[in-house]
């Protein structure tokens, strides 16, 4: 019998789509690449395989998960294997400089961005941006890992030269625009199918270490990250958004994605992230009557019964 088959590094994450699946009767393995190793010379079984590889992956202690699963995708395409967020996904999910090239390549605007390896070399980065405030990020990261936001060269040679200093995984820092919202809110998009279904508007005044997911709401040691007031839904974002958007994920090769953006003061949109292993807010669903990973599981149930 033909399945779906879940791979990931988190099963804390994956449980909640196991539990929508259930509901639907829809047969589904799950294949933890936390760790692994991948024959080639196989063939997969007939299933349809969806990805949901974490950028945020080694926070975790799975320092290689995302590489294994780039081979296990690759292999899965290259054998003919129906696969739900394949190599172009994970592409992105890894590389913010590759989502914004991507978003560009689209029509889609985003901050100015300049990534760096070294501190020398990220300091030369935020001489050459020359905006302030400006913000420094991961270019592998997740939930906002990494994120400060400075507001003189100053302060970046402090943070860098110092204790705090938190390097990306991948040795690449990212030197950014400072895009500053009106009302100290970020929207998250969600698309299924490449669907639109719905966003989440999330205030992130008190920070940038925000998921408008419930497994991102408490801490490793049970502190608050995100008060569930911060997150609401909306309905409906403009249409030429939603259809760039679209353009965007059919060019890449991407089924399933959340795509973050901030309006400035002059209501210029700038889309800053694409997360490829979407997780939903809960609460703010159960408010406004929407199920993100129900319809998640029903899209999986239709791929499969058109396997």
């Amino acid at each position: 019998m033909s399945k779906v088959v879940i791979i990931h590094e988190n099963m804390d994450w994956t449980k909640h789509l196991i539990k929508r699946l259930e509901e639907l009767d829809v047969p589904y393995d799950e294949w933890d690449l936390s760790h692994g190793m991948l024959d080639i010379e196989e063939l997969p079984e007939k299933a349809v395989y969806y990805n949901r590889m974490s950028a945020s992956s080694h926070t975790r202690g799975n320092r290689y998960a995302p590489e294994l699963t780039d081979q296990v995708l690759t292999w899965l395409e290259q054998k003919g294997a129906r696969v739900i967020n394949g190599t172009g996904a994970i592409n992105l999910e890894v590389s913010k400089l590759k989502q914004y090239l991507a978003l560009q390549a689209s029509g889609i605007r985003t901050p100015k961005t300049i990534g760096a390896v070294g501190k020398d070399n990220i300091i030369e980065a935020a001489i050459k941006l020359n905006e302030f405030p400006f913000i420094i990020k991961h270019n592998r990261a997740g939930k906002g890992l990494g994120v400060r936001l400075l507001y003189s060269l100053e302060e970046l040679k402090d943070y860098v030269n110092g204790p705090d200093f938190e390097d990306s995984i991948d040795g690449l820092s990212l030197i950014q625009q400072y895009i500053k919202s009106p009302d100290g809110h970020i929207v998250r998009s969600e698309f299924i199918g490449r669907e639109y279904v719905y966003a989440v508007k999330v205030d992130s005044s008190d920070g940038f270490e925000l998921c408008p997911a419930d497994a991102c709401q408490i801490g490793p040691d049970g502190e608050v990250i995100a008060e569930e007031s911060k997150f609401s839904i909306i309905d409906r974002l403009p249409e030429d958004q939603i259809k760039g958007y679209q353009t965007f994920m059919n060019a890449q090769g991407i089924d399933v994605a959340a795509l973050e953006f901030i309006t400035d003061e002059k209501g210029d949109v700038y889309t800053y992230d694409v997360n490829t292993n979407t997780n939903y807010n809960e609460d703010a669903e159960k408010e406004a009557g929407k199920y993100a990973m129900l319809e998640l599981a029903k899209y999986l149930k239709s791929e499969l019964d058109a396997l």
